[in-house]
């Protein structure tokens, strides 16, 4: 298949806003390509590439050659060349990989070194989301739709799933099962402004869990070996011997855990996230995130909500109250999240008030009787908080003045539109920053720039920062109709991609009084 023609599917796909001609369009180009070219042109539909590191960072894409006239690359021989420069090491490596990187665009045309450009900046915002690809999987190797979700789920690669659907139907999606060892998407909760409104959406009776402000761990033991995964599935095992030993000290030999580590004082009150995600830092390790000074000396507790599979048996269908059960039995108190079954409001709301009075941030309202949806966020898991928060992707930077001279400043802060893979402003806010935090932002988002003017600097929409508000207002200003009130920051969250941040239907929601859903 010609990669000229898989460039105009993505320029065909973002031109369009309907969700049935997106679809079409991309199943169309995955029937199209041969089965040697489905990993890889799978993964650029998707605005990825196959290979995770190339090396080619935003500096390398200027000063390339002028384009081809005519097409005449395949999507294999792209794959190949991006493999090529991928494996580039050693001395002279550099110069080594401009000359690849100069000949793979001098051989694409306008339209092919638009989308390349696109797939090493991992800004090829098209519009394709997860939910379209699943369905456009479903429709190139006409397979039911829920069966292409659930093994997305279980594997968490669409490129694998692609060529599994379009080479063997639903038997061979049917064979991906959940495999100790390998990460699946963490079930998420929605959230409800009271715990009234959260019964309301789950049912009685429920469990209402403690809502720690930690780190959200995947733990997969196997016999003696132990795997430590974060919510974005990276792993992160050697970063937390304390977990591991805490899971080999268990007496089922295979299990997979669901819960959260956080660092606890010597009083049994929380201590600040900054120290527990420290101690757990993938990309904002690399990053340079701050570090508060104590980190080093934290000791990460786990707490276990879940249980999803032990000694042979899965559990992810499981109703709740069985996976609770089968936890509780595994599990000593010490290791699980407290909890307590209710059957009316006022005792949820008793136990609300006592999870805030130890210092934590509130409450997970769930479900007895649900499944574990994984990787969704739906009304059988509700979580409730003292304030409006949001995770928002920061979409320019400004100077500073006064005594914030020479720093970058006041975030613009973007909601997600589902609809359109963009971001919708919501206003701005330089509140909540202390120095440490001015200095490192400072740094990261001229890292992320793309257009640096004298005040403003605009960066790729790829940083999460979790901001607390007061309310949302109607306002003409911006082009969702709405602003924050009183936004201040609270974490940048490293442990979120931007295509995990909220939506603009979520701020609104906040602004009509209504329950936020997904």
């Amino acid at each position: 298949m010609l990669f000229a023609d898989l460039a105009a599917t993505s320029a065909g796909v973002a031109a369009t806003s309907k969700r049935l001609a997106k679809v079409d369009l991309l199943a169309a180009a995955l029937r199209a390509l041969e089965p040697s070219e489905v990993e890889a042109g799978s993964a650029y539909l998707a605005g990825e590439l196959r290979q995770r590191q190339t090396g080619v960072g935003y500096a390398g894409l200027r000063d390339l050659p002028p384009p081809a006239e005519q097409p005449s690359l395949t999507v294999g021989a792209v794959d190949a060349a991006i493999a090529e420069i991928s494996a580039v090491s050693g001395s002279g490596s550099q110069a080594r990989r401009k000359g690849l990187l100069g000949a793979l665009f001098a051989a694409a045309t306008v339209d092919e070194q638009r989308m390349l450009r696109g797939l090493f900046s991992g800004e090829l915002r098209q519009g394709a989301q997860a939910g379209l690809l699943a369905d456009a999987i479903a429709r190139a190797a006409d397979v039911p739709g829920p069966t292409v979700r659930r093994a997305l789920l279980l594997v968490g690669d669409f490129k694998t799933v692609a060529v599994a659907a379009l080479e063997g139907g639903v038997g061979a999606l049917s064979e991906f099962t959940l495999r100790v060892g390998r990460p699946l998407a963490p079930m998420l909760a929605s959230s409800a402004p009271s715990v009234d409104e959260a019964l309301g959406a789950t049912g009685v009776p429920a469990a209402v869990d403690v809502k720690l402000d930690g780190i959200r761990i995947q733990v997969h033991r196997s016999g003696d070996d132990v795997a430590v995964f974060t919510r974005s599935l990276d792993e992160i095992t050697p970063r937390l011997p304390e977990v591991v030993a805490a899971v080999r000290s268990l007496s089922a030999r295979d299990i997979v855990l669901d819960g959260e580590a956080i660092g606890i004082d010597a009083d049994g009150r929380p201590r600040p996230f900054q120290e527990t995600a420290s101690r757990a830092a993938t990309r904002g390790a690399r990053r340079g995130a701050p570090t508060a000074p104590a980190a080093d000396g934290v000791t990460l507790t786990p707490y276990f909500f879940d249980v999803l599979h032990i000694d042979g048996a899965d559990l992810l269908d499981a109703p709740g109250v069985e996976r609770w059960a089968a936890l509780e039995a595994a599990l000593p108190e010490s290791l699980r999240v407290p909890r307590t079954m209710v059957e009316r409001p006022e005792q949820a709301q008793e136990f609300y008030a006592k999870a805030l009075d130890a210092g934590h941030e509130g409450v997970v309202v769930k479900a007895a009787t649900a499944a574990y949806d994984a990787g969704r966020r739906g009304a059988a898991w509700v979580k409730v908080k003292p304030r409006h928060t949001l995770d928002l992707v920061v979409l320019a930077v400004e100077w500073g003045s006064g005594r914030r001279t020479g720093w970058l400043s006041n975030l613009h802060l973007g909601a997600r539109d589902p609809r359109t893979g963009g971001f919708v402003m919501l206003g701005k806010t330089f509140k909540g920053l202390t120095d440490e935090l001015l200095r490192w932002q400072t740094e990261r988002f001229q890292e992320l720039a793309v257009d640096k003017g004298d005040w403003v600097v605009r960066v790729r929409p790829e940083q999460v920062v979790e901001i607390a508000f007061d309310g949302v207002q109607t306002s003409p200003r911006y082009p969702g109709g709405v602003a924050l009130r009183f936004a201040r920051v609270l974490r940048y969250r490293d442990d979120k991609t931007a295509d995990e941040a909220d939506t603009i239907d979520t701020v609104l929601a906040i602004h009509a009084g209504r329950p936020i859903t997904p």
